[in-house]
């Protein structure tokens, strides 16, 4: 596999879609160190509901497909999960409108584009202790695979480890961006739940997408 198709993203949602209802509780329990505790019921109960309205969801290019998810997950997801999360999605949409394939260089490029939505929405940035500091590294080691040549699998591979390190970074961290920040220096040793979701979403992606 060389690059994703529009049918390969759907499947990419969907393994996305899966991981995140399965890890509802431990999602909640990761969130609930330095959060309100929710973050996995609030993610959990948009993307039950994109689960829901999966075939019925365009499929004419990966834009259309991620920015009709998009509308679902802004909807639907509780807290701050729904705009942030929502937000990611129309902005990776909107860089993939019309597109029906993205080989590596495209996926760095269009995850880069959901960073930019995530932070036109809530300014937040690498450093801060949320899901960008896993997110951004991900980016990054993404599109650095993909400049060296590397195959697509690999890269997403050298991605999703990139976002778990980013993840566990974040304990050493003083939450200033959302809930976590209220409690301050008490958020220290506790990792961020969101960056540590991203982390286990993008490594069930990597191992599962390349297999039949």
């Amino acid at each position: 596999m060389d690059r994703l198709t529009t049918a390969d993203m759907v499947r990419v949602i969907g393994i996305m879609t899966e991981v995140i209802i399965a890890n509802e509780v431990p999602f909640c329990e990761l969130d609930a160190a330095a959060g309100d505790g929710d973050f996995g019921m609030s993610l959990a109960k948009g993307f039950k509901e994109l689960k829901k309205a999966r075939a019925e969801l365009p499929t004419e290019d990966i834009g259309a497909y991620l920015k009709a998810g998009g509308m679902i997950i802004t909807e639907h997801c509780g807290g701050a999960s729904g705009p942030i999360w929502g937000s990611a999605f129309r902005a990776a949409g909107k860089y993939a409108e019309g597109k029906a394939e993205l080989d590596a260089s495209g996926l760095a490029a269009l995850l880069q584009a959901a960073i930019e939505g995530i932070q036109k929405r809530g300014g937040a940035r690498l450093g801060d202790k949320t899901l960008l500091d896993a997110l951004i590294p991900a980016a990054v080691a993404l599109k650095s695979d993909a400049e060296t040549g590397k195959p697509l699998l690999q890269a997403m591979e050298s991605s999703a480890k990139a976002a778990v390190l980013g993840a566990e970074k974040t304990k050493a961290m003083v939450a200033s961006k959302g809930r976590a920040s209220y409690v301050g220096e008490r958020s220290l040793s506790y990792p961020d739940a969101g960056a540590m979701a991203i982390g286990i979403i993008f490594t069930e992606i990597a191992r599962r997408v390349g297999t039949p």
